[in-house]
């Protein structure tokens, strides 16, 4: 979790309670002073930014745990192996990636790369495709286009993000827009408003003013976001044969589409890195 500048909720109360504020809930320039002056006399860095570290010194959160034995730092990844099977760009953002959501060890490295690569076209795709036809909407879609309103919604991929996406994770009615906002984007395509302030509290950048930075900036982070949220890296640690990369996949495909795949990937990905 990350506090900073525009955070609101009841975690910032409790920032403001530990730092001697009128807990209102709203981080302004006040409570960013407050916690720069008390990060100085603390010994750590003055940035006004209530991450990880802050916030155990101050007694919200815990400390984290000790790493267990079988891990190892991010650093110690041989990434120059995936060079000619990963893109560049993808390989420079595993080491923080991995420090931040917990990819600690050679397993989890291995399924959480086939998983993004295979979701995401090979790392090229991180924004949701939603150029749909008119037919398109009814067979994908059919409880939001009923009868023959597809028609004045084909091909327009924000009024269909709008439509669908209205009302639910978090997001406002189909006139505010929040469907095409927050549609999904990175690599396991974060989706919906929810969704987006979640990830917001994990990274300095404010997602939920900027959400085109999961694609553009944090799509390798916001898929590691979602496999540690949703408890991927337990069902990572059990091996590596088949039958666990389809349960992973299970837990993010929904179903199986594309094991084979998958199973492909995570092979060649965890002989180079083993």
């Amino acid at each position: 979790m990350t506090l900073k500048l525009g955070s609101k909720g009841e975690d910032v109360k409790a920032l403001q309670t530990k730092l001697g504020l009128s807990a209102d809930g709203e981080f302004g320039p006040g409570t960013e002073a407050k916690l720069k002056a008390w990060q100085a006399t603390n010994g750590l860095t003055a940035d006004g930014i209530a991450g990880p570290t802050t916030l155990a010194k101050l007694g919200i959160v815990e400390s984290a745990p000790a790493a267990p034995a079988t891990s190892i730092p991010a650093s110690a990844f041989k990434l120059d192996k995936l060079k000619g099977h990963v893109p560049d760009a993808v390989i420079a953002q595993i080491p923080d990636t991995a420090a931040k959501f917990g990819i600690t060890n050679v397993l989890r490295l291995a399924h959480f790369l086939s998983q993004c690569g295979h979701e995401s076209g090979g790392f090229k795709a991180v924004n949701e495709n939603l150029n749909y036809s008119a037919d398109g909407l009814k067979k994908i879609f059919p409880k939001y286009f009923p009868g023959n309103i597809s028609e004045s919604y084909a091909r327009n991929p924000e009024k269909i993000a709008n439509k669908v996406y209205s009302s639910r994770m978090g997001n406002g009615d189909e006139a505010s827009g929040d469907g095409w906002k927050y549609k999904g984007a990175g690599y396991i395509q974060l989706t919906g408003k929810s969704n987006y302030a979640a990830f917001d509290k994990f990274v300095e950048d404010d997602i939920l003013g900027n959400p085109s930075l999961v694609a553009t900036k944090y799509p390798l982070a916001s898929a590691a976001f979602f496999f540690q949220s949703n408890g991927l890296w337990s069902i990572c640690d059990k091996g590596a044969d088949d039958a666990t990369v389809t349960a992973v996949t299970k837990r993010v495909n929904g179903g199986t589409i594309g094991l084979a795949d998958r199973i492909k990937h995570f092979k060649e990905y965890y002989s180079l890195l083993a």
